[in-house]
């Protein structure tokens, strides 16, 4: 379920491309390109790391949220998906993280 959850936000994303930015949140940011998301990708992971250190479980839920969704409005600027990131995480499952690490310095 969470995975359709994931998809029909990238859905509705993906529905505001090209709308207008006066009325969409994500058609503004995604008019205003990849400095401003990557501004709120940052803003939302600082405000994740503050949620953690106050200790609220609530609080912490809800930014996590935040940032996921400004991460797949990034996907989305670079004309990639949910989905694809899930399918990364899919192929690591199983695979030891050190292991996977050691490939990735390989490359």
């Amino acid at each position: 379920m969470t995975d359709q959850v994931l998809t029909q936000i990238q859905n509705v994303i993906d529905s505001r491309k090209g709308q207008d930015p006066e009325t969409s949140y994500v058609a503004q940011l995604l008019h205003k390109g990849e400095d401003k998301i990557l501004k709120k990708v940052i803003e939302e992971a600082g405000e994740v790391l503050m949620a953690s250190k106050d200790g609220g479980r609530e609080h912490l839920v809800y930014e996590v949220a935040d940032l996921w969704f400004h991460t797949q409005v990034l996907l989305a600027h670079h004309g990639l998906r949910v989905e694809e990131v899930l399918n990364e995480l899919a192929r690591r499952q199983g695979l030891s993280g050190l292991a996977e690490k050691a490939v990735r310095q390989e490359s």
